[in-house]
């Protein structure tokens, strides 16, 4: 079949190689512009519009799918179906209406579970000890089109998202494939979602990764894994003796459990630097301090010098 790819994320690269060495046809690429990134702000491309030029194959980019001259330039490419990973953008009715095949999207969640953009982040913040990918078709809510196929994966212990995210992308082309040609033989079976047990996964914002130690140690635990790397769960550490501060990221920690003194504070290291929570601890394993790498605690422990009575407070974003 004749392919359009609609996507910018770095999520559907293995797709879109998978695509290239299969029997399909990448018709065109379509991609948003290119966007101010890191410290200097410089315009980089989308890895899919890096992706497509180095391989010559031919692409677009787009603040807006949707525009006539942009359906008109897909449509001239008379393609069988639209594949949609990791977009950023809503496809409107005209688009959808153009492949005789119909388009799907690939989506990081057992569906109808997670439906939104961060769907990897919350399965592990909301403590799911499994998730897996969907294949949809594209409807006018997001995320609710009819389901060709799912793919279930247990979440490890101390994956993150960003190991989570990379794992799901390498699992997804196989996937992605047959279904495709599923579709191209007329073999596909389409399955409505269960709207009774939908749920949300919004975008992250910075200021959502700010730490509370009243909370229970086993909540932050799976907030740090479900931050991690973007946007990051942080907070300042306070050093007793100084009272100079240091903004800190979370990286990874484990829980422990066993009562605290009723008069100890939420966030204050105890005498064996485990980090004392609303019910339970934080030994926390790797974190990283501003404006230095990702480092092991105990590297840290020792640069800081940290001692029982230092705390972790609550951070401005």
């Amino acid at each position: 079949m004749k392919i359009v790819y609609l996507g910018s994320g770095e999520f559907g690269i293995p797709c879109l190689d998978a695509l290239k060495a299969s029997r399909h046809e990448i018709a065109l690429v379509v991609s948003q512009p290119a966007q101010p990134a890191g410290r200097g702000r410089r315009c980089c491309p989308t890895p899919v519009s890096h992706w497509a030029e180095s391989r010559a194959e031919p692409f677009i980019e787009t603040a807006n799918a949707n525009a006539p001259d942009i359906v008109e330039r897909i449509a001239d490419t008379r393609p069988d179906a639209l594949v949609a990973i990791a977009f950023g953008q809503k496809i409107g009715p005209e688009l959808l209406a153009l492949p005789p095949k119909g388009a799907v999207n690939v989506h990081a969640s057992l569906l109808p579970k997670y439906r939104g953009a961060a769907p990897i982040n919350w399965a592990i913040i909301r403590g799911e000890k499994e998730t897996g990918l969907s294949i949809i078709t594209l409807a006018d809510r997001m995320d609710a089109g009819d389901i060709l196929a799912q793919l279930a994966t247990d979440i490890g212990v101390h994956e993150t998202a960003g190991e989570l995210h990379d794992r799901l992308a390498r699992m997804a082309p196989p996937l992605l494939i047959e279904t495709l040609d599923q579709i191209e033989a007329g073999a596909a079976t389409y399955a409505k979602q269960d709207e009774f047990h939908a749920s949300k996964a919004p975008k992250l914002k910075k200021a959502d990764g700010r730490m509370d130690f009243s909370q229970p140690a086993y909540i932050l635990a799976d907030k740090i894994r479900g931050f991690w790397p973007w946007p990051g769960a942080y907070s300042h550490y306070v050093n007793a003796r100084t009272d100079k501060t240091l903004r800190v990221t979370f990286a990874l920690a484990d829980v422990l459990w066993g009562a605290a003194s009723p008069s100890s504070v939420p966030g204050t290291f105890d005498e064996d630097l485990n980090v004392i929570c609303g019910d339970g601890k934080l030994a926390i394993r790797k974190i990283k301090p501003a404006c230095s790498g990702l480092m092991a605690f105990k590297d840290f422990v020792n640069g800081c010098r940290v001692r029982p009575g230092d705390r972790f407070v609550e951070a401005e974003a």
